[in-house]
């Protein structure tokens, strides 16, 4: 590429970034400072396909945002949906919700939780276990983050990271 492009592409780089508004977000302010958020990594609703027989742990990685260490810890859920999905997986059937020593978590009221020590800023991870049901076919389910509202604080979920349809082949 001759030296005048690259001049070129730099100046419409700059002109691009001279251009986008600047906008001045308030800090500080008391109604979001205990207001947190957790959501897939990376930042995205992608499907996971995965194979029956496999023997590792599916691994789906979260992330807790949070700018401040609090004298309370924070608590998120997630859940298995499969309402409307035709060829359902089926959890204890087609797989677990395990912890990451292999240890089956049951839900509690069709949800599990994950703990966030002091709220504090932190990456975590689902840990899932295939169990190579025998029964033919792709199987499906949606691994659901949920937030919590308590009287301490609220934690919330992206709209474009919040869900991870699993498709088990």
């Amino acid at each position: 590429m001759k030296p005048v492009n690259y001049i070129y592409a730099l100046l419409l780089l700059m002109i691009a970034g001279a251009s986008c508004e600047k906008k001045d977000y308030p800090k500080g302010v008391a109604e979001l400072e205990h207001h947190y958020y957790v959501v897939y990594y990376p930042n995205t609703n992608d499907t996971v396909r995965v194979n029956r027989s496999q023997a590792a742990l599916l691994k789906l990685p979260i992330q807790f945002y949070s700018g401040f260490t609090r004298g309370y810890d924070a608590r998120a859920y997630y859940r298995v949906e499969t309402s409307g999905i035709a060829n359902p997986a089926v959890l204890g059937q087609d797989f677990n919700v395990v912890d990451k020593q292999g240890n089956v978590l049951q839900p509690v009221d069709g949800k599990f939780s994950i703990l966030f020590p002091q709220a504090k800023q932190t990456k975590d991870t689902i840990y899932i276990r295939m169990l190579n049901n025998s029964i033919p076919g792709t199987r499906r389910a949606v691994i659901n983050l949920m937030g919590d509202s308590t009287s301490q604080y609220v934690v919330d979920t992206f709209s474009t990271a919040h869900k991870r349809p699993l498709v088990i082949q």
